[in-house]
């Protein structure tokens, strides 16, 4: 009899729409803004219209076939699509530079932060002015290989050697470039006035009003509410585990009157992920699929970190636990523990999604959260 309940957060009760148009701006400063590497061809500015932000979503992820291939490979964190599709396009310019710049391909057996994109930047404005980013191309480079989850940031080094002729593990979670992406990413969405909470820094281009407080709820609030306080009721324990920074988990689920229904000992965000990848490196990336944080979640946020990477998986009492998420990397994190899982069809594929869990046997398939009842 399931006992515990722990929820992933968006696809399930947030809409996923507003961390992929931050996902794609990050992207579009990276390669236009004259602060990175500063491509012509566009226009960046830190405060786009609605209208800009649709176009540069649909540009940057290719009609979302992009953003679908990767999330069909496991890949759950933001931080790491905008790491993946911005990395290629950078493989492609060194790429397109190397022959007049010999030096260039060096670039990347090195850390990439900003001083070595003003660099890449130099080249590009010099040896290739007429360089176009080609977001397409990454599902079919990506394509030629069968890389899953964590892997497929080492895939780039793959790709860096198919395209540039040179041998690099450069392309980590672990890199500089990847922290540089994941501060950036939470200037987008976060904006000016949170961000320093978030990232220990202000703003690098002010100007950026952030997502938070335009967040677009899945069912409406007062139906969830309804949904977590009878579940409460029954006795049920519940709790959170999401991709989300504790700040942009919080906010919104506060506000909305949700929060307040989950244990807060149990509510684990990303940044108890990064807390954790931080005192055992070796074992990053911790993200979804990797089990960590609906483990965490389990033995509670008192729990010292250790005994949640080293918890002996699958667990004992499967029966009496139930992951409710959106995606693959919930799917695999739920088989990790050896628990019942429930899949929403209520994330990016919408009901698109229901052959691909019905494929992987998923306990339970829901078109929406408040189905949950059903099952119980």
């Amino acid at each position: 009899m399931i006992k515990t309940i722990l929820f992933d957060v968006d696809g399930v009760m947030l809409s996923e729409e507003r961390y992929f148009d931050a996902s794609a701006l990050t992207v579009w400063e990276f390669l236009y803004s004259p602060q990175y590497v500063g491509l012509a061809g566009e226009e960046f500015t830190p405060a786009p219209e609605e209208a800009q932000i649709r176009r540069v979503r649909e540009q940057v992820f290719a009609h979302d076939e992009v953003l679908n291939f990767i999330k069909s490979r496991g890949i759950n964190s933001n931080w790491d699509m905008v790491f993946l599709a911005f990395s290629y396009q950078l493989i492609r310019l060194i790429e397109a530079v190397k022959t007049q710049v010999p030096e260039a391909t060096s670039l990347l057996n090195e850390q990439i932060d900003r001083p070595q994109l003003a660099k890449v930047k130099e080249w590009a404005a010099t040896y290739a002015p007429d360089f176009q980013v080609d977001y397409a191309a990454f599902t079919a480079d990506f394509a030629k290989g069968s890389a899953q989850k964590a892997e497929m940031l080492l895939y780039l080094n793959q790709i860096a050697k198919e395209r540039c002729g040179v041998s690099t593990e450069m392309f980590s979670r672990n890199s500089d470039l990847w922290q540089l992406i994941q501060k950036t990413f939470q200037e987008w969405y976060l904006g000016d006035e949170r961000v320093a909470a978030s990232i220990g820094r202000e703003t690098m281009q002010p100007g950026k009003k952030g997502f938070l407080s335009d967040e677009i709820p899945i069912v409406p609030p007062a139906e969830m509410v309804e949904l977590f306080r009878t579940l409460k009721e029954k006795g049920y324990i519940l709790g959170i585990g999401t991709g989300r920074p504790t700040i942009e988990t919080h906010v919104p689920l506060s506000e909305m009157n949700i929060l307040e229904w989950f244990d807060p000992n149990r509510v684990v965000t990303a940044s108890h992920v990064l807390d954790a990848e931080e005192a055992f490196p070796s074992f990053a990336p911790m993200s979804k699929p990797h089990p960590y944080s609906y483990v965490k979640g389990l033995l509670g946020l008192d729990a010292p970190i250790s005994d949640a990477v080293h918890f002996s998986l699958p667990i004992e009492n499967g029966e009496e636990v139930l992951i409710v998420g959106d995606s693959l990397a919930d799917f695999l994190a739920a088989r990790s523990i050896g628990c019942k899982f429930a899949a929403t069809l209520t994330g990016l594929s919408g009901q698109d999604a229901r052959s691909k869990f019905e494929e992987e046997k998923a306990d339970f398939i829901l078109d929406d959260v408040r189905d949950i009842l059903s099952i119980l």
